[in-house]
């Protein structure tokens, strides 16, 4: 068994015994392999071992890797911030967004979407923890932002996204991600079609599952610690 696909099982494992400590059934999470920086080999030992989600954070890596795998059962999630002059490989290459802080990068990639592909499944970064060095929407714009990309074609509004800053306080961090929860509860509310939480990551995992998340992005714990992200795109996607 390759490092790799004994660290796929191991955080299989946590997500399994968080989801029932919180009552919950573990297939209503889903494990995003947070691929960035790694080489697609990396990915590829990953996908041999059964893993089926990927997620990078830069354009032009992501892109690449995705050609580089050719494998049409992937299903790649760009999660890193998006600027408005790299939209078009995201539309055309990605299956999911996370990052949608603004809505001309939603309009962009609802123009930008093929027509013979299935719409862009996307999520809405809020910023739950107020930092300014973060990015994501305030919890406020929320209801707006989302009844915009609503109803955009070739997008489908899937949920919302969270970073919440490290803490070692358990307390704050489930405050944050339930903060989430409460926003995307009462989207549904209204009337919004939205299933996903995406938050919690290597070190949190269990408090955004016990919270509610429904994908947790986790890299480190599978990979290992990350390289420099790749210098032909590290301002592109920054």
């Amino acid at each position: 068994m390759t490092s790799i696909s004994a660290n796929l099982q191991a955080v299989s494992a946590r997500i399994v015994a968080a989801a029932r400590a919180a009552g919950r059934d573990p297939a209503s999470v889903r494990l995003l392999a947070v691929s960035k920086t790694k080489p697609a080999e990396d990915v590829r030992a990953a996908a041999a071992a059964g893993q089926r989600a990927f997620g990078e954070n830069y354009v032009q890596e992501g892109v690449d890797k995705i050609a580089a795998l050719g494998d049409p059962g992937l299903e790649w999630h760009f999660i890193g911030p998006l600027q408005s002059n790299k939209t078009r490989p995201v539309a055309e290459s990605f299956d999911w967004v996370h990052g949608i802080d603004r809505l001309k990068i939603a309009e962009r990639l609802s123009s930008q979407r093929g027509g013979d592909l299935r719409p862009l499944n996307v999520c809405i970064q809020v910023n739950v923890s107020g930092e300014t060095s973060k990015s994501g929407v305030t919890p406020a714009e929320v209801p707006a932002l989302a009844r915009a990309i609503a109803v955009l074609p070739q997008l489908c509004l899937r949920g919302l996204m969270c970073i919440p800053e490290p803490s070692t306080d358990q307390s704050l961090v489930r405050s944050r991600f339930a903060a989430l929860r409460v926003l995307r509860d009462a989207l549904v509310a209204e009337g919004m079609t939205l299933d996903t939480l995406s938050m919690g990551m290597s070190h949190d995992l269990e408090a955004a599952i016990a919270e509610g998340a429904t994908i947790v992005r986790v890299g480190t714990a599978i990979f290992g610690e990350r390289q420099l992200p790749p210098h032909q795109d590290r301002t592109a996607s920054h």
